[in-house]
């Protein structure tokens, strides 16, 4: 050993653990993205196609409208068609009469608060054997405008 001096070293202690992200690498791929994205987008818009219906000129008419046909069933289980009375054996008869020539085949059926419910399902019963399409339940009678 050459004159005797021994060499030191100094060993550090070591560092506490680094707890932060490092968000360089981050900002790098969203800057990559984002510039990716931009100069996409333009290429990948595509036109629409869109088929509109054509439209027509729709003459009006001056027709008195068809009033509708509504059934009344009374308290005591009357039934009114129209504001005219008609018998329950008669009903079918008269409404296949008045549906025959119509070509809406909707027929509004009201009851009376108090009306046996038997005597309302006869009455919707009827209409459907009458031939009508669609049943309708009200509770006023229907205005012409709707």
């Amino acid at each position: 050993m050459s004159g005797g001096k021994k060499k030191s070293f100094i060993i550090k202690p070591q560092s506490a653990m680094n707890g932060e992200i490092n968000v360089t690498p981050l900002v790098d791929v969203v800057l990559v993205l984002l510039i990716i994205f931009m100069t996409v987008t333009p290429i990948i818009e595509r036109d629409i196609k869109i088929v509109l219906p054509s439209t027509e000129k729709v003459e009006s008419s001056n027709d008195v409208p068809i009033e509708q046909l509504v059934v009344k069933v009374a308290a005591n289980g009357d039934l009114e068609l129209n504001g005219a009375k008609v018998a329950m054996n008669d009903y079918v008869n008269a409404l296949k009469d008045k549906l025959n020539v119509r070509t809406d085949k909707t027929v509004f059926v009201m009851a009376d608060d108090t009306a046996n419910y038997a005597k309302f399902v006869k009455a919707l019963d009827g209409a459907r054997i009458a031939g009508a399409v669609t049943l309708g339940m009200a509770t006023d009678p229907p205005s012409a405008a709707q």
